[in-house]
């Protein structure tokens, strides 16, 4: 009796990638030059601080989600392919949202801010169903999938992402409140460091200058205490008025004049 069971074994992993160019292809194929430039239109007016909404995922996206709808993208807005001006631009754009999602730190700190939006939400979802008893009961009934179900549907999707939107916008104010205030200090600081060393720049040539006329103020005082004060040159110095003589032998009269 022969074996009947099913002996198909799975495709390679390079088969796969050659279906999926080949589908690629097709589907470029099939794209017009109205759509490209729609989806130029709609990558340059994306929240520029939300990489998932540059490649059109949502944040539970994986990397290899990330990496396949980046290649599909790219390509579909590619300056070689799309004639729209600002084709480069928005290829750009999708290459940076790739680059942050790839990154295990930039990517953590992003889902950071979506886990922070989503408690958010939640609590402001628990309190309206603390209102609407209705509500509360279905979502005590169903152990939690009433809760699931409003966190997949579309209006908690855009309410998250405008709450992620608020968050990130926050968070780039307060870092960039910080770096201005950390350039102003180091501007200070270095203001402060120019002015020291001017400071000290001043002192050490006024001591050179003090240096360099040392012999010359010794020799000056030197002078001043052998002969007193030195009479100039062509200058007469006037003869000393006695009005009496050590002896006591002459008197000088006073001169009556007029």
């Amino acid at each position: 009796m022969g074996d009947n069971s099913d002996t198909t074994t799975a495709p390679s992993p390079a088969k796969i990638a050659a279906q999926e160019d080949a589908l690629l292809k097709q589907f470029f194929a099939e794209v017009s030059e109205v759509e490209r430039d729609n989806e130029v239109n709609r990558i340059l007016s994306c929240f520029k601080l939300n990489p998932f909404d540059y490649l059109n995922l949502s944040f539970d996206s994986s990397m290899d989600e990330v990496k396949r709808q980046y290649r599909k993208l790219s390509l579909l807005v590619h300056p070689d392919k799309c004639k729209h001006p600002q084709a480069k631009e928005a290829f750009g754009a999708l290459a940076k949202a790739q680059q942050l999602l790839l990154d295990p730190q930039e990517r953590d700190y992003i889902l950071n801010q979506v886990n922070a939006a989503k408690e958010e939400l939640r609590a402001k979802w628990k309190k309206q169903l603390k209102k609407d008893t209705a509500s509360k009961l279905k979502s005590l009934v169903t152990e939690g999938k009433f809760d699931q179900e409003h966190e997949q549907s579309e209006e908690f999707q855009h309410k998250l992402k405008l709450k992620v939107k608020e968050i990130l916008t926050d968070q780039e104010w307060r870092r960039r409140k910080m770096a201005m205030r950390i350039s102003e200090e180091e501007g200070r600081l270095k203001k402060d460091e120019e002015e020291t060393k001017e400071l000290w720049k001043r002192k050490r040539e006024h001591e050179e200058q003090w240096e360099g006329t040392r012999e010359k103020r010794v020799s000056s005082w030197r002078d001043f205490m052998k002969g007193g004060k030195k009479v100039k040159k062509g200058e007469i110095r006037p003869p000393k008025l006695k009005t009496e003589d050590p002896n006591k032998s002459y008197v000088q009269r006073p001169v009556k004049r007029g």
